[in-house]
C-alpha cells in the first residue's frame, strides 16, 4: 500500500478524529455521527471477531437497505475482510450456492430458512462486546465481492481487484461527483454493486449519506427536499416511477438543491432520460457505463447527451472498441460487440469465482455488450450479445430461471425471454412445453423459495412443440422476436 492510501478502517477513524460530530449516516429517524460509526463499528468487529472472522475472509452479508448494512461493511473491512453482499431475499438454495464459493465464515443477514453457518444480526454482533475503543489496522486483500448469476444460470463473484484501500487525504472532489459537503440520498439497493461502490465513495470522501430503506418513488422526492439533498442514485425503473407520478405529486417537491443526479445499471429510454434533463437540469444529469468488472468506463453529463441521443458517453477510464464476427476492429458507425481492456499497466480490476472471462488477444475481454461509436468516439449500445435480461437493473439470466422450472416434474421444456415492460425495462416471461398438467400459479408456487422475486416470470405460455434442438440448444432471440410481432 502507498503512503497515499490507508484502510478502510483507517479513514473512518480519520473522520471521527478530525468530525466527529459531523452527520455520517442517515436512515428514516436514525443518523450516526462519524464519532457513532466508528466506536459502533469497532463493536461489532469485535462481535464478528468471536466469531471467527478474520482478514482475508469472505463475509456474506444479506441485510436490506439501512444503518446496519453500512455498520456490517465497515466492521467486516476493519479486520481485513471482505463483505460479500446479497439481497436479503435471496432464497435458500442461491444462497447455499454463493456460501459455498466464498467459504463464508458467517451469514450477517436475518434471513428465515436453516443454513449451514452462522446467522448472525448486527444487534447480537454489537451485543458481543462493550469495547468501542480502536482495533489494530487491517487492510482486507479484496474491497468487495458482488455476485453475478452468470450466463450459464449459476452463481459467480466478482472480486474486486482493489484492496480495501482509500486515499489518505479526502480530495476536494472525489469519484462519483461527491465532496464533503455532498448530502447523498441512496434509494437502491446497497447489495448492488452500483449502490455498494457510491456507498463506499460517499463515506470515504465524508459526505452525509442518507440510505432510504426501501424505494418509493414520491418518499425519495420528499427525502431529497427535506435533506436539501445535493445528490442522488437513480436506476431508470425509479426514474419512471418517478415520473409517472401525478404532475401535480411531482410539482409539489423542491429539487433545487440537487447537484447530481446519476443513473446506471440499465439502458435508460430516450425520453424519460430527455424529460429529466429538462426537469433538474442538463448538467445534473449523469450517465455511467460499465461493468461490475470495471476493465473501463464511460461517461456522459445530460448536456453531451442532448447533442448525441442515445449514447453513454466517451471512455474515460481503460479502453473499448467494437469487434466484428471476424474479430476485426470496426469502423465508426458498424455494430459490433463491444470489447474492454483496462488502462496499460493498471492491475486486474476483477477476478471471478465460478466462472471465465470471454477474451481475445491483447487483454481485450467482452461482457457480451453489441454497440458502435461515432466519429467523435461516443458510444451507443445497440443490444446484448448475451440473452441476459435487465429487470429494473438487475440481471437476470435465462438458463438459471429455465432450470428451477424444470425442476417441476410437469415441465417437459422451458425458454425464458424478456418482453419489452414500460416500468421494469422487461419482464420475464416463460414459454413452457408441459408433460403433464400444470397452471401459472402451479410454477408460482414451485419458484417461490427457489428464485429471488425479480427473477419470477410474470407471464406463462404453454406451447405443443419442443424448444430444444436435438443438441438441446434453444434459440431465444428467434423465441422473443416471434412474440414482439405476435404479442403472447
Amino acid at each position: 500500500m502507498s503512503d497515499e492510501m490507508i484502510s478502510l478502517g483507517a479513514k473512518l477513524r480519520q473522520h471521527a478524529l478530525t468530525r466527529p460530530d459531523a452527520p455520517a449516516l442517515s436512515c428514516g429517524d436514525v443518523t450516526l455521527t462519524y464519532g457513532d460509526l466508528h466506536r459502533r463499528t469497532n463493536r461489532i468487529a469485535r462481535g464478528l471477531a468471536a466469531h471467527g472472522v478474520k482478514q482475508g475472509d469472505l463475509v456474506t452479508l444479506g441485510l436490506p437497505n439501512g444503518v446496519g448494512f453500512v455498520e456490517a461493511c465497515y466492521a467486516i473491512w476493519k479486520l481485513g475482510a471482505t463483505p460479500q453482499p446479497v439481497s436479503f431475499r435471496l432464497p435458500k438454495g442461491e444462497l447455499d450456492a454463493i456460501m459455498e464459493l466464498a467459504q463464508t465464515p458467517i451469514v450477517i443477514a436475518e434471513f428465515s430458512h436453516a443454513i449451514a453457518r452462522p446467522l448472525l444480526g448486527i444487534a447480537e454482533l454489537a451485543a458481543a462486546s462493550e469495547d468501542d475503543s480502536d482495533l489494530p489496522d487491517a487492510t482486507a486483500p479484496i474491497s468487495k465481492a458482488p455476485t453475478s448469476g452468470g450466463s450459464t444460470g449459476r452463481p459467480k463473484l466478482i472480486l474486486a481487484g482493489q484492496p480495501g484501500v482509500t486515499l489518505k487525504d479526502t480530495p476536494e472532489v472525489g469519484g462519483w461527483r461527491l465532496n464533503a459537503a455532498s448530502i447523498a440520498v441512496l434509494p437502491a439497493p446497497l447489495y448492488h454493486n452500483a449502490g455498494f461502490g457510491m456507498m463506499m465513495s460517499a463515506m470515504a470522501q465524508g459526505c452525509h449519506l442518507v440510505v432510504m430503506p426501501r424505494f418509493d418513488p414520491e418518499a425519495t422526492l420528499a427525502e431529497i427536499e427535506q435533506r436539501r439533498a445535493t445528490w442522488v442514485y437513480l436506476v431508470p425503473t425509479m426514474m419512471n416511477r418517478i415520473w409517472r407520478l401525478p404532475d401535480e405529486v411531482r410539482g409539489r417537491y423542491d429539487l433545487t438543491s440537487l447537484q447530481t443526479l446519476w443513473h446506471l445499471a440499465a439502458p435508460c429510454p430516450p425520453w424519460l432520460k430527455e424529460a429529466f434533463i429538462h426537469w433538474v437540469g442538463p448538467e445534473v444529469v449523469m450517465e455511467l457505463y460499465a461493468g461490475t468488472e470495471a476493465q473501463a468506463v464511460t461517461i456522459i453529463s445530460g448536456a453531451e447527451w442532448l447533442l448525441h441521443r442515445g449514447s453513454v458517453g466517451k471512455v474515460t477510464a481503460g479502453e473499448m472498441k467494437a469487434v466484428g464476427d471476424d474479430g476485426a476492429d470496426l469502423s465508426p458507425g458498424e455494430v459490433g460487440e463491444i470489447y474492454m481492456r483496462r488502462p496499460e499497466g493498471a492491475p486486474p480490476t476483477y477476478r471471478y469465482v465460478g466462472a471465465t472471462a470471454k477474451v481475445m488477444a491483447g487483454g481485450w475481454e467482452s461482457l457480451g455488450d453489441l454497440g458502435w461509436f461515432d466519429k467523435e468516439g461516443y458510444l451507443y449500445l445497440a443490444d446484448r450479445r448475451t440473452d441476459m435480461i435487465l429487470v429494473g437493473g438487475s440481471n437476470v439470466y435465462p438458463a438459471e430461471i429455465e432450470a428451477a422450472l424444470e425442476e417441476h416434474p410437469a415441465v417437459q421444456s422451458v425458454a425464458v425471454i424478456g418482453l419489452p415492460d414500460d416500468d421494469l425495462g422487461a419482464r420475464i416471461h416463460a414459454i413452457v412445453q408441459a408433460k403433464g398438467t400444470v397452471t401459472p400459479e402451479d410454477l408460482k408456487a414451485h419458484l417461490a423459495d427457489r428464485l429471488v422475486s425479480y427473477k419470477q416470470p410474470r407471464s406463462f405460455e404453454f406451447v405443443d412443440e419442443p424448444l430444444r434442438d436435438d443438441a438441446g440448444k434453444v434459440r431465444r432471440s428467434a423465441l422473443r422476436d416471434a412474440r414482439l410481432t405476435t404479442p403472447s
